[in-house]
């Protein structure tokens, strides 16, 4: 009787072990609580606001592309420079902030509608975006 206990607790025992096991080979699944592969983190986009403000400020004027070219507003016709070539190239970025918010040459100063941080940050869209730089 002693030999058929030890038999059947063995028996259990293996059977309990044997459950406990993960079995990745007939489902190809893996414990949950060990991760096997990296998520990649969502990248930030730092311009989104700048991005915002240049197609609510700028794209009227500049166009899309920042080709800029010549435009009618307000039964005014403009010619309003490239953001890709020219004076936007060859400023700094100090004077293009100073261009945003103080306005000047027929463009509008925009000092009421974006701070000195906003005007930098559509300044570095206008470098990144347009220039390539």
């Amino acid at each position: 009787m002693t030999k058929l206990f030890s038999i059947v607790a063995l028996a259990l025992s293996l059977f309990v072990v044997g459950c406990g096991k993960q079995n990745t080979e007939s489902t190809g699944t893996v414990n949950p609580a060990t991760p096997t592969t990296s998520v990649p983190m969502a990248t930030v986009d730092e311009l989104a606001a700048a991005r915002t403000n240049y197609a609510n400020l700028c794209q009227t004027c500049h166009g899309e592309s920042g080709d800029g070219g010549t435009v009618t507003i307000d039964d005014k016709t403009l010619k309003v420079p490239s953001l890709r070539a020219g004076h936007a190239v060859t400023h700094s970025d100090q004077e293009l902030v100073k261009q945003v918010l103080d306005g000047g040459d027929g463009m509008p100063a925009f000092k009421e509608k974006v701070s000195a941080r906003e005007a930098a940050d559509l300044v570095k869209f206008v470098r990144q975006h347009f220039q390539g730089k």
